[in-house]
This record gives C-alpha cells, structure tokens and sequence, in this order.
C-alpha cells in the first residue's frame, strides 16, 4: 500500500502510476452540477446577458469529498474551456483567510501577466478580470471563506465558469444553488473501504464493513483513514475497527474519532512528527521540514513521511521533489492533539528548527550561485551534505517549488512574534537567494511582501537601522513601478530612521533617494537640493565614488532645468571624482555625458574635444558600445560645424565596431563549453 496517492478530503484513489485514477460515487451531484451549468440564469431569463462568470457552489464539512467532488467536475467539463483551468484555495490550513490580493497576483501568476509589487486588491483583481476577457478559463476556487473572495475572483465573462468550493451557502452571489454533500452513498463507501482492504476482507463480513461506513457517516475522509489502517494490519477484521470507532467517545466528528484512533496506533516517534506538522507552513511538508521539526534524519523523516501517505494521512504534491500536503480537514485535528501532548515550549522549539533549517538552506540555494566565490566554495563545503543542491538548477527548482512554504515561513514567523531574530535571518536568507535565482525585477512581487514582514519586526522590535533598510527596499520598488510618490514617503521615512540609528549609510542613502525620486517627479530645484545634502556627507566620510556618483545626479538635475553652466561644472567634479578612483568606464560615461551638455549649452567645439578625450577613456575602459556610442555623437557634432566626410568616417567606425562586436558575442556562444 505505500504505493497509494489518497486524497483524504474526497474519494479519488489512484492505486500506482499505471492505474487510472478513479472517482466514486457521487453520481447525482454531478449531474446536477451539469445541469446547472447549462441551468438558464436570472439574467438570461429576464433577456439580459449574463454579466459575469456562472458560479457552482459545492458545499460541505472539511472531509466530505468536496474538494474531490470539484476537481471531477472540472476533469469532465475541462474540454469546454479551452485557455484553462485555474486553481486556487482561498483559505490557509490553520483557517485564516487568504488574502484577496495575494489570491489575484497568484492567478495572474499563472496567467504570464506582470503584477506589479505593492499593487493594491483592487488594482490586482481589476488586471485579473482585463486578464480573463474574451477568454474561456474555469477556475476552481477552493475553501472559500465567504462570498466577498469568490465575488472579487469572478471574471467579468460570461463564456468563463467558477466552481467554488465552501463550507456553507456563500451570501452575496447571485444565482448560487448550492450542492450540499452529505455522506456517500453505501456501495460507493463499502467499494472505497474496499480498495485499501482488498475485497476479501469485504466479501467475508459485508455486514461489518458497512457498520463501519455507518459510524464513520460514510464520510470519505474517514473512511480512508479507516482503510489506511486496516490496509497496515492485514490480519485485522473490519469488524474489529468498527467496533473501536463505535467505541470511541461522542466527542467530535466521526474522522475526529478516527484519526484520534489512527494517532494512537503509531509508534511513539512517528505520533511525533505526525503531530508536529501541524506547524508546516502552508500545510507542506518535505522531508527536510519533517526532519527539523521532529529532530531526527531526512531519510527517517522520508521514511515515515511515506508511511503518512499510505494510510491516508498525506498526500503528495504533483512536484519533482518529494513534497506533502497535510489535508485541510486534518489541520486542526492535528493541531488539538499537539496542544494536548506536546509542551509549548517542545512546539515553539520544533519551530525555531524548522526555521533554522530553512535559513541553512536559503543560505546553501544562493551559495550554489557563487562559484567565483572561495568564501561561498568555503561555506558551501562546510554544510553537511544533506543541505547541498548538486547544481544551480536544483537548487532552483527547489526554491521555485518550495516558495508558497516558504513564504509562509516568513509570514508565521513574523506573526509568532517570539523568534523575531529567527525571522529576519529567514527572510534576508529569501530575499537574496530569490535575487540570486530569479533576479530582482522577477522576484519584485515577493520581495516586496518579504520586505513589508521585515517591517513589521523592525517597527515591533523598535530597530530603526533595520527599519530605514526595509523602507528604503519598499521605496525602491515602488519607485521601479512608477509608484515615486508612495516611494518618497518611504523615503522620508526612511531617513528620520537613519538619523534615529545613527547610521551614516542609511541617511545618505535616503537622502540620495529622495532626490531622486523629487527628479522622477520634475522638481529638479528640490532634486539638487537633497543631492548636495547626500554629496556632503559623502565628502564628510571621504567617500569619492559615491561622491562622484552623486555629482553626476546633481548635474543631472541641472541639465533637467536647463541650468547648464552648473550641470557642466558638476559633470567635470564627477569626471575628477572617477579619475581619482580609477574608475575607467565611469569617467569615460561621465566625460560622455559632459559632453552632451556642453552641447545643449551651444558650445558644439568644446563638446567636440570632450567626446573625443570620452572616445580614449572609453578605448582604454574597453566599452566598445560606449566607444560606437560616441562617434556617433562626433558624427552627429560634425554634421552640425558643416564637416560630412569626417562624419561619415565617424559613422562607418561606429557601424564597424558594432558589427564585429556582434559577430565576437555570436562566436562565444557557439563555441561549445570544454569539459
């Protein structure tokens, strides 16, 4: 049996790779969901068009097949929606609501469509519903938590279909029939127990194996759980474990009386970890995660995660790592059991392991990255070596696989609120392996959530330099997204943190900042103003290339408002700056950029000979774009004091290096790697 994939919150069994997974049961509900589907609407009979998606409501206990039932409808209407289906489960394992923004940028996701960090709900469900016109998708929305979830989902398209799946009627949306699950049917129940226990078993006491469909209330998470444990006991009567549940005390439902008993069979050990992965975030759970939270071996913690599966406990996650859901309606059962068993302290200890865990593999998925790096070699090989990816495509993989868990680390550890330093570790070890993996413009959108749970420790904690970093992360990105007035508040912010921390870099960086964002929104006076407050702490320190780089902005700014002659003398104190660090691309940009004004300022002679000592630096920086760039700019100056022969040499020189720049990339890559 350890080959069986179950899902214990509905009926569909798959019995090995080569078996047809097979649904049971349930057969009047489907049809009256596909009716309904094809069920005229108030709005068709009233000769209006339909203004949004039809929606199905399944209704149902956690436990009675729901989400099963769901996910059979979606497979046999599938065909009817030809740009997909969409899924989405719109309440955590521990029962908190989803949030609706975190639900639209996942949908969007999927969709290939851009979601900007730090949009609002409203932003996001809007560019969902745009996403979904003139489109026939079906979305699977499931554990709703209440109508205003589902109806902020809803695409505004009637050729679109949304099958909801709810512990209730969901108020608020028109036209909802619910179907409301109850129980199985008996052979369909009897037929489930059957396929865990074999038909012997059945066919010698088929009295007895309906009882213990009756006192399981032919609920089909029960019923697997209770055919997971007959299936470990072969020898075992089906009348015995009737007779055990029936036993059992009235407390709770009857997979609560099931499961206490199913917990109670377990070895001391594997009663543990079943226990503690309660505390897995988003409800997944891998053998490292297992491993941490229990204390013992990866291998052990595999070994007994499979065992989970086969008697209907978990049920793995359609990934290429091995990976476990922990079902919904097994969450707080595990969770009362934990608190009955488990010390707080032992539980708040699993946690900071886990935690600790996953930071040691944050740390292993970016050190993977740096292999110019002796001190991350260095590292990497100090790890134990069940903590090391092989290649930087698993450790990629892993990372992409494992984000929702991990973000859901970061989002209970932060809400924990006593493994604060824990937390942040985590989520500085996220954000830099995202960047590492991703980049920074792919992983904006998390980022900017990882950062906001930093400033929620931060302001909690009353940490102002971590504070400042955290506004200054969230500035930038909204400054990416074009977002420059909410990222001149965090700016501000930012620095009255700096000043708070007495931290030199913070403040000099905000102050910088500010300016820059006052430049992106045209008040280049205001611009200059707070770049000469960053340059003078620069100078104050002896920091040259970060002065250098700040008189480049303040001419910048200067050159915006058309003051030309003090962008000019800005543009020569950055050209001095870089000389002196010997920063040889940069003085060749910023004598580029000199002269451009000199230029703008109609000094066409002065702007000639400054190109042209642009043109050596640029030769020696070795910057052949730079280098074609600035002869096009000679020929442009050329054109204009009335000499085309030189320009066109100018051109031709440019057009040649471009060319065979472009044939040298080509040449590097099809030139195969050496082993």
């Amino acid at each position: 049996m350890t080959d069986q994939a179950v899902d214990t919150d509905g009926v569909r069994l798959s019995g090995g790779p080569a078996e047809e997974t097979r649904f049971l049961g349930r057969t009047r509900e489907l049809k009256q969901l596909r009716a309904d589907i094809e069920r005229a609407g108030l709005d068709t009979l009233s000769g209006r068009k339909a203004p949004r998606a039809r929606v199905l409501l399944i209704a149902g206990r956690p436990g009675s097949g729901r989400t099963a039932l769901a996910e059979e409808l979606v497979a046999q209407v599938a065909d009817r929606y030809p740009d997909g289906v969409l899924r989405a489960r719109l309440t955590e394992p521990d029962g908190r609501r989803v949030p609706v923004a975190r639900l639209a940028r996942d949908l969007l996701t999927e969709l290939d469509r851009p979601t900007p960090p730090g949009a609002c709900a409203d932003d996001l469900t809007a560019a969902l519903r745009e996403a979904l016109t003139d489109r026939r998708v079906l979305l699977l929305l499931d554990d709703a938590a209440d109508a205003e979830q589902v109806d902020a989902l809803l695409p505004d398209s009637p050729d679109c279909l949304a099958v909801a799946v709810s512990g209730g009627p969901l108020t608020g949306i028109a036209d909802v029939r619910p179907c409301t699950l109850g129980g199985l049917d008996t052979k369909s129940a009897v037929e489930l127990l059957s396929r865990f226990t074999g038909s012997v078993r059945i066919t010698v006491d088929p009295r007895a194996a309906e009882q213990l469909a009756e006192v399981c209330q032919a609920q089909p998470a029960a019923l697997v759980l209770a055919g997971g444990w007959l299936a470990a006991r072969p020898k075992a009567a089906v009348a015995d474990l009737a007779r055990q549940v029936h036993a059992e005390d009235d407390r709770g439902t009857p997979l609560g009386r099931v499961f206490r008993l199913v917990h109670a069979s377990l070895p001391g050990p594997a009663a543990r970890i079943l226990r503690l992965l309660c505390l897995a975030p988003a409800g997944l759970v891998d053998p490292h995660t297992a491993s941490a939270l229990a204390g013992c071996s990866v291998g052990d913690a595999r070994a007994v995660l499979d065992e989970f599966v086969a008697l209907g406990l978990l049920h793995p996650v359609g990934s290429a790592l091995p990976q476990y859901e922990v079902p919904g309606c097994l969450h707080p059962l595990l969770k009362a059991l934990a608190d009955r068993h488990d010390r707080p302290a032992e539980l708040q200890l699993a946690r900071a392991r886990m935690l600790e865990r996953t930071v040691r593999l944050l740390q292993s998925c970016r050190a993977i990255t740096e292999t110019d790096s002796a001190q991350a070699r260095e590292r990497l090989d100090g790890m134990p070596r069940a903590l090391r990816f092989p290649t930087p495509r698993a450790a990629a993989d892993w990372l992409r696989a494992r984000r929702p868990a991990l973000l859901a680390a970061a989002r209970l550890a932060v809400a924990d609120g006593e493994l604060d330093t824990l937390a942040r570790r985590l989520m500085s070890q996220l954000v830099r392996a995202m960047v590492a993996h991703f980049g920074t413009q792919a992983a904006a959108p998390d980022l900017y959530d990882v950062h906001r749970l930093v400033l929620d420790v931060a302001e909690r904690r009353d940490l102002p330099r971590e504070k400042a970093a955290a506004l200054l992360n969230l500035g930038d990105l909204d400054a990416r997204t074009g977002r420059t007035a909410e990222a001149l508040v965090r700016y501000r912010a930012a620095l009255d943190s700096g000043r708070v921390a007495d931290d030199p870099y913070a403040t000099g960086r905000a102050m910088e900042s500010v300016g820059g964002a006052h430049l992106e929104l045209g008040d280049y006076d205001r611009a200059a103003d707070w770049f000469g407050r960053a340059l003078a702490q620069r100078l104050a320190r002896d920091e040259r290339a970060d002065a250098a780089r700040i008189y480049g902005r303040i001419a910048t700014a200067h050159t915006y408002a058309g003051r030309y002659g003090e962008a000019v003398r800005s543009w020569r104190a950055a050209v001095a700056g870089y000389r002196r660090t010997g920063d040889l691309p940069a003085h060749a940009r910023a004598l580029s950029e000199l002269a451009r004004v000199q230029e703008y300022a109609g000094r066409p002679e002065e702007s000639l000979r400054t190109c042209q000592e642009a043109v050596e630096w640029a030769r020696r920086a070795e910057d052949v774009r730079l280098q074609a760039a600035l002869h096009l700019r000679l020929a442009d100056t050329l054109d204009r004091l009335g000499d085309p022969t030189a320009a066109g040499l100018y051109r031709d020189t440019a057009e040649r290096m471009l060319r065979e720049e472009a044939a040298d990339a080509c040449e590097i890559r099809s030139t195969p790697d050496e082993d």
